[in-house]
């Protein structure tokens, strides 16, 4: 399989799947217990149906938006997601580019594998920052006084990580960061010898904003869901969430609000934005997915605060219907992850360059010119 023969999500994690060793396939691609979650944050877009409208007049359309202030030019953008280096040797420096490429937001981890620094200074598109609160504070304030040195435009906590969830995946693998082989796993990542030659011949692997704090993560091998466990402060609560946004004084987004009431508060504490996720199905099995949870949010807070729908997203159609219902903008991180694994850079710009043509098309079918035209009235659900 080759790129040229990707069209779409699928394709990609297929061809993911191919080049990488099964432990860190099945990192990007498990979830938590059953995955019952995961898997419904896909299918909850197809219990809902788009009723288009024609003869609108749709040569020319516009899909940009505004999201914390920052003018995009789709209504898609790249969700921070940890651990880049280890699915491709270019990392969050290649879904840098390819945001940068489309005029998106681009998000980076705490536990990204570039540093904020570097990030700050190689693109000129939005950028994003997502922190873990540690139990070191004097971690937590050096990432956020790095992000205002480095002029990043928007601060995103996510808040849905107290624990790491039971990612069963990962148990069976043995997958840590950094990977440490067992017996189990050897014959895995031998199969795959591209991957581990540029694995062990490239940089170092590193968790860079986090590496001079914690030897977890860079130097000591750890499972996330332990990292999770051990490293991040469970006291985390509401005050502390509005003491953070205070210090940081710009553009504050909450990353894993699923219920209108946590999402009325997070308009009473001065977030400019949340995004309705549920951290891809990997923490709650058996929650809501983003998808289902919008139009109740949408109408408790909607024209107060961005929403951003993160989860499951994998068609242009996808992104329109969750703006029917009343989203701001849409993210996602598997449908990159999956092009970043296949082929770097290359992959991530043609999954979104194709996820624009889907947009650009799905928008002219169903007769509109504007993302803002769209409403409910253009939704059923079955």
């Amino acid at each position: 399989m080759k790129l040229s023969q990707c069209h779409n999500v699928k394709d990609f994690r297929e061809l993911a799947r191919r080049r990488l060793p099964y432990p860190i396939f099945d990192y990007i691609d498990g979830a938590a217990d059953d995955e019952v979650t995961k898997n419904r944050n896909a299918s909850s877009f197809d219990d809902c149906d788009l009723i288009p409208n024609v003869l609108a007049g749709v040569e020319n359309v516009d899909m940009s938006v505004t999201v914390m202030g920052q003018k995009m030019d789709m209504p898609l953008f790249l969700s921070p997601t940890a651990l880049q280096r280890l699915f491709h040797w270019q990392g969050e420096r290649a879904v840098a580019s390819a945001a940068q490429k489309y005029g998106t937001f681009f998000g980076i981890s705490s536990l990204a594998t570039v540093s904020i620094e570097e990030i700050g200074e190689s693109i000129t598109t939005p950028k994003m920052f997502q922190l873990y609160i540690h139990k070191d504070k004097a971690l937590n304030a050096s990432m956020i006084e790095r992000c205002k040195a480095a002029n990043f435009d928007a601060l995103t906590l996510t808040v849905d990580t107290i624990v790491g969830g039971n990612r069963e995946r990962c148990l069976r693998s043995g997958f840590t960061s950094p990977p440490k082989i067992t017996p189990r796993s050897f014959l895995s990542y031998a199969a795959k010898p591209a991957w581990g030659l540029n694995y062990m011949l490239r940089e170092k692997f590193e968790l860079s904003n986090l590496k001079d704090h914690v030897d977890e993560g860079s130097n000591v091998a750890l499972s996330v869901g332990e990292y999770f466990n051990t490293m991040l402060d469970q006291s985390m609560d509401w005050d502390m969430a509005a003491q953070i946004c205070q210090h940081w004084g710009g553009q504050f987004c909450l990353k894993g609000i699923m219920s209108a009431d946590d999402a009325r508060r997070a308009v009473e504490i001065g977030a400019d934005a949340i995004m309705i996720s549920n951290h891809g199905g990997r923490q709650l099995d058996g929650s809501r997915s983003p998808f289902d949870q919008i139009s109740e949010i949408a109408d408790a807070v909607g024209g107060q605060i961005d929403i951003i729908c993160d989860g499951g997203i994998t068609r242009g159609s996808h992104i329109l219907k969750a703006m029917a219902c009343g989203a701001t903008a849409c993210s996602g991180g598997r449908l990159y992850l999956y092009a970043l694994a296949a082929a770097g850079q290359e992959g991530v710009e043609r999954i979104m360059g194709k996820l624009r043509e889907e947009i650009e098309r799905d928008m002219k079918l169903m007769g509109v010119t504007s993302l803002s035209q769209l409403d409910r009235s253009m939704l059923r659900w079955r």
